[in-house]
């Protein structure tokens, strides 16, 4: 309601609490997510939170300030200094509170056109082990399938499918269209504030793994390198 710069710095230490209460919450999702995934060991929550101030440059929303907090740990890219948390292009375990649209959300987000592609042909030469992570139970009771914000409308070209049977060919051609592979679940304000949250929010962290590695496994095959990018 008062998205300006003098509302905000009559209220700043308001924010300064909220912050200082998420960085406890995610040092302490961090400490629970390196017994998931030990690729997490090591990064500092000020690593995965991003800043509240919004980058106006190039948008007409001209509000200065985010709405909400969000965190992502994901571990660092290999050979690239600083990568780990946000700046990582590696699937990871974001986490975004905002009152009414909290939520989680695993796999990379905006790849590299070179990783894109490289991710497409896995998914192509792998679809049976993509179809067996969304077969368990635990998959399915929080994600189902890949995001379908960001995607084609034609399956794009140069994907042989013709050795694959249906309905797997079908299923296949539908993930080809994506632009990136990720994977949400929606929050409640009533879970997120429950005593037990950090529970859940693991046990959802835990079904995300298996398709995390999938995604950073072929990150890591194909030695993608990507210049490290702020979201």
């Amino acid at each position: 309601m008062h998205n300006n710069r003098d509302w905000f710095q009559a209220n700043k230490p308001r924010y300064d609490a909220c912050r200082k209460r998420f960085e406890a919450l995610t040092e302490e999702y961090i400490d629970g997510l390196t017994t998931i995934d030990p690729t997490l060991q090591g990064i500092a929550p000020k690593q995965c939170i991003w800043r509240i101030y919004r980058d106006v440059r190039f948008s007409a929303d001209k509000r200065p300030y985010k709405e909400w907090f969000g965190t992502f740990p994901a571990g660092p890219m290999k050979d690239v200094p600083n990568s780990a948390g946000k700046h990582s292009m590696r699937g990871g375990y974001y986490l975004h509170l905002q009152p009414g649209q909290c939520m989680f959300a695993g796999g990379i987000w905006c790849p590299s056109p070179e990783l894109l592609t490289a991710l497409r042909r896995e998914i192509v030469a792998n679809y049976d082990e993509v179809e067996a992570i969304m077969q368990q139970p635990s998959w399915r009771k929080f994600f189902g399938d890949f995001d379908t914000e960001w995607m084609l409308k034609k399956v794009p070209a140069d994907y042989d499918l013709t050795g694959i049977d249906e309905p797997h060919a079908t299923q296949v051609a539908e993930w080809l269209k994506r632009k990136a592979y990720t994977f949400s679940t929606p929050l409640t304000d009533e879970q997120v504030c429950a005593p037990d949250f950090m529970q859940h929010l693991l046990t959802i962290a835990q079904a995300a793994k298996p398709m995390n590695d999938f995604l950073n496994y072929t990150f890591e095959e194909y030695n993608i390198k990507i210049e490290k990018q702020s979201r």
